[in-house]
């Protein structure tokens, strides 16, 4: 039996980038117990308590322990070393502002008045199983630890297996600053996790990922009755209105947005639509922008900007649908350039391509691609725009785009998706203050602004009627509220 997890870098296959230890399910209920333990004594703290030992634990993630991580993240999962850098900043950044938030958001509600007295306070829920995918490892773990921490509870982190290190070791410095047992990382397969979410002192599950993972979350949590947050995937469209700004600034934010951590995020954009009357413009201007912008290569070269998907099995899926594509009648266009041909020949690469004249039933574009293959496809009118986007069991993000913000904001309100961007799309897009997270299949729950703080406590209620209060007259025992 395997004692460790041992993660290959993609750009490199050959070349071991670390190892974490498995946690067996034998081992689970010692981690959750310790867990469950440490929190009640975290929860008995003042919330301004919470905040200064988490102020301390933040300092622990220094610029060198950040420039060590993000040279790990670039070979764990084939991040560029910008863009992995960025990552462990933002979650960084977002930590600070939940301590900053937590105040003002998770403040209990007292009222004493001639109804009574009424306490409504935001309790934690206990012990929290944390679930996340390897794509952004760093930041999706963390918008669900710092304010599962910051209201009271305890975390259990279960990272994926294709990215386990860089989180770890952030985990690891800000536990050093915190009561043991108050926040752990385990690393397993989906038996480690099954057991996690399955037991009894879990009283709240986070999850990022997949739709088949989540159906055997939600399945293990409806035993339990245990409340979940799940932010699942997304085949998110961007709209370009007949008036969009076709301009150098908005080719390079769409190119971005579509390729980015080479297309492997949730609320990439995915679908194209476009005008037809301006169709061949938008292309000529894509590519354009992708020629300055994407270079494929080793994730650690200054200047690559798109590194290697994650797996061979990723490689072979997005080939074998690039292929399918230009099988039913798709035109496939290969974009950008390819740093190193030896390096890009070994490793785990996809060279991001356009596709052209897809139906709307081929699969790249009813289906969520997950890695740097775009389709474009073209519009007669919005209401067109809209149906076709619409048209999807997912519902996670989506943008439009239009010099008209009035006309944008319209538009946006008619999409089916729990997030949409204005002139832009993916993290540029993004802001700590909005609340993010899907409808449909995409998942429900929300992270990011207040809600998202919100999720990690529950409304508990003390209530005194006025009519019961020591001295009062009474009220009949039988009488219904509001009633004389």
């Amino acid at each position: 039996m395997s004692e460790s997890i041992i993660r290959e870098n993609p750009a490199h296959p050959d070349e071991e980038v670390g190892r974490v230890p498995i946690t067996y399910p034998s081992g689970i209920d010692a981690v959750v117990r310790a867990a469950d333990a440490a929190q009640r004594g975290w929860a008995s703290l003042t919330l301004a308590e919470r905040c200064e030992a988490l102020t301390a634990a933040a300092g622990r993630v220094d610029a060198d322990l950040v420039d060590r991580l993000a040279t790990v993240l670039a070979r764990e999962m084939g991040k560029p070393l910008p863009d992995s850098r960025g990552e462990i900043g933002f979650a960084s950044v977002w930590l600070g502002h939940v301590l900053r938030s937590a105040p003002r958001v998770l403040v209990d509600e007292r009222v004493d008045d001639d109804l009574g007295r009424l306490w409504l306070r935001k309790a934690p829920f206990g012990v929290v199983a944390a679930i996340t995918p390897w794509n952004a490892p760093v930041i999706l773990s963390m918008i669900k630890i710092a304010p599962a921490l910051v209201a009271g509870n305890a975390v259990v982190l279960k990272p994926s297996p294709q990215a386990p290190l860089a989180i770890t070791g952030v985990v690891e410095a800000l536990a050093s600053a915190l009561p043991p047992g108050l926040l752990q990382v385990v690393h397993g397969g989906p038996d480690t996790g099954d057991a996690l979410v399955g037991h009894p002192l879990v009283r709240k599950i986070a999850f990022t990922g997949g739709d088949v993972v989540a159906r055997a979350i939600g399945a293990t949590a409806a035993r339990a009755i245990t409340p979940t947050v799940m932010e699942l995937g997304g085949n998110d469209a961007a709209i370009f209105c007949d008036d969009a700004s076709f301009d150098d600034g908005m080719f390079d934010r769409i190119v971005v947005a579509s390729f980015a951590t080479s297309g492997q995020v949730c609320m990439a954009s995915k679908r194209l639509y476009v005008p037809r009357s301006r169709y061949d413009e938008f292309v000529s201007g894509f590519e354009a922008a992708a020629a300055r912008m994407l270079v494929t290569g080793d994730p650690l070269v200054d200047g690559v900007t798109v590194g290697p998907v994650v797996s061979r099995a990723a490689q072979e899926r997005l080939e074998t649908l690039a292929a399918t594509s230009a099988d039913l009648g798709g035109e496939v266009r290969r974009l950008g350039s390819i740093d190193d041909a030896a390096t890009f020949a070994d490793g785990y690469f996809v060279q991001p391509r356009l596709v052209l004249g897809l139906d709307e039933r081929a699969p790249l574009v009813c289906e969520e691609q997950f890695g740097p293959l775009v389709p474009v496809q073209t519009y007669d009118d919005l209401d067109d725009a809209v149906a076709k986007a619409n048209d999807s069991e997912l519902g996670l993000a989506a943008s439009v785009w239009s010099v008209d913000e009035d006309k944008a904001f319209e538009v946006a309100a008619r999409l089916e998706a729990g997030f949409t961007f204005i002139n832009t799309h993916n993290r540029t897009g993004m802001t700590f203050r909005a609340p993010f997270g899907g409808v449909k299949g995409s998942g429900f729950g929300r992270e990011y602004g207040d809600e998202g703080l919100l999720e990690y406590v529950q409304t508990c209620t003390i209530h005194a009627p006025a009519a019961f209060r020591h001295g009062a007259a009474g009220a009949s025992a039988t009488a219904y509220p509001g009633q004389s």
